[in-house]
């Protein structure tokens, strides 16, 4: 890596280029457990065509690079664990087209989420995938992330239609279409959605809208124990009632929410629920809930049918990691998650819970239950390296569980960093296809090494 080389080169960008003590210092941190990584440099590109520049230059010399969105991924995906150049994609976040009578939008990749939806509101329309933090669309691509809404509208594996990507060499291409569909060849769309910044980098989305609801209506509902919670949410699911969210907290993580947030829920497990459509659906949709939900035995049922009501519920959810936290103050964590089809969820649950209860160390679980999706936050004191063991082990156990199960061990945090001694676990020898694929788009292995595929 001849380094110097291109940092004279990348000097077109001006102040568009740092290698300030402060900059790279917010680009070597980490969300959770995994520990600082320093890039080289720091660049913000503007458009396509100087990412594409700024490739070229990196390849050129050796040097790897590295794609940041928001800053909020949970495995180490954007830290520079072999230094080398940090593109930031703060500055390219422009919402590029609105296509209302297709229900499409084009964007570049560092709008986040919140202020796309803000831009959306006049149109009826909105972006559907919400994973809690306000992460960019790029990054959220990037890690195939999903949330609370993917129960009924997907995650970003479906709401990707097409792409504009550069890739190790400083070549752009364009993947997919505006079409509904397409049988055209090998999806590239799919490949590089998840594909977490190792095959190239994203300079524009294309991304399916939602009609925004005529009718919203959310309720919040207790259960003596986690058990028949879980029943609850399967046998709706089951039942084909089309939720918009339903999330599950567990004691733990309703005693530091209410805490948080100055909620007062009861201190037993939880269900938060949301549906959409019609005032008529709606109601329908709410009532056939409440039964099962009270033939399970849930107590304490409050709907949450006002929009500061719904919005208090679902902001207490999204903080839910920072109240975590701070109900161990000091603290950080590993976070952690895995995916089990439906008829394994309540088995995996319970499972996780008893070995994270008869572990030392206090781990709330939370998640996305709908679609068998869950979290657990291991907390654990920075620098104890005997707490740390603990948690990785737990984690490591939750991965293995799910695999029992025929899950996988990552739902929606993806593999980065954190979760890559795993991958032969889940995948055996398709785990080689990929890197051979990495070797064939990326030959130098520049292109955020270290990560996701087995090492170059």
């Amino acid at each position: 890596m001849t380094l110097d080389a291109a940092m004279a080169e990348l000097a077109f960008l001006g102040d568009r280029l740092s290698q300030s003590a402060a900059v790279l210092g917010h680009h070597g941190q980490s969300e959770t457990h995994i520990r600082s990584r320093l890039p080289d440099a720091v660049v913000f590109p503007r458009n396509t065509e100087e990412v594409a520049r700024i490739v070229s230059i990196c390849a050129a010399h050796g040097v790897p690079m590295i794609g940041w969105g928001a800053g909020t991924s949970l495995e180490g995906h954007a830290l520079a664990l072999r230094g080398g150049v940090t593109v930031d994609f703060t500055r390219m976040d422009a919402l590029l087209e609105v296509r209302p009578e297709d229900m499409l939008v084009r964007v570049q990749p560092g709008i986040t989420r919140e202020r796309l939806n803000q831009e959306l509101r006049a149109t009826g329309l909105f972006f559907p995938v919400d994973p809690g933090a306000n992460a960019s669309l790029g990054g959220m691509a990037m890690t195939r992330a999903s949330g609370t809404t993917a129960v009924r509208y997907g995650t970003m594996r479906q709401n990707v239609l097409a792409l504009e990507v550069v890739l190790a060499d400083g070549q752009i291409i364009r993947t997919g279409s505006m079409a509904p569909k397409s049988s055209a060849g090998y999806d590239l769309t799919a490949l590089f959605v998840g594909s977490e910044g190792t095959l190239g980098l994203i300079t524009e989305l294309t991304l399916r809208l939602q009609g925004q609801p005529e009718a919203i209506s959310a309720a919040v509902c207790g259960f003596a124990e986690m058990g028949p919670a879980v029943d609850c949410v399967m046998t709706t699911i089951q039942s084909g009632i089309p939720m918009a969210r339903i999330e599950f907290l567990d004691t733990g993580t309703v005693a530091a929410c209410n805490a948080w947030s100055g909620q007062n829920l009861p201190l037993m497990p939880q269900l938060l629920v949301e549906f959409h459509g019609s005032p008529s659906a709606v109601a329908e949709q709410a009532a056939r809930f409440g039964e099962i939900a009270n033939s399970i035995g849930c107590t304490g049922f409050r709907w949450a049918e006002a929009q500061e009501d719904r919005t208090r519920l679902w902001k207490m959810r999204h903080e839910a990691y920072h109240a975590i936290l701070a109900s161990r103050p000091g603290c950080t964590a590993i976070v952690t998650d895995v995916c089990v089809p439906m008829s394994a969820l309540a088995e995996a649950v319970e499972e996780t819970r008893a070995d994270i209860a008869a572990s030392p160390l206090p781990g709330p679980i939370l998640g996305h239950v709908g679609d068998g999706n869950f979290h657990a936050i291991l907390l654990i004191k920075p620098g104890d390296e005997g707490e740390r063991a603990t948690a990785k082990a737990l984690s490591g156990r939750m991965a293995e569980r799910a695999l029992r199960l025929g899950g996988t061990i990552t739902g929606e945090h993806g593999v980065g960093m954190g979760k890559l001694d795993y991958m032969a676990a889940e995948h055996g020898a398709a785990w080689a296809v990929m890197g051979a694929i990495k070797q064939a788009l990326d030959p130098k292995g520049l292109m955020n090494p270290g990560k996701l595929v087995p090492q170059q």
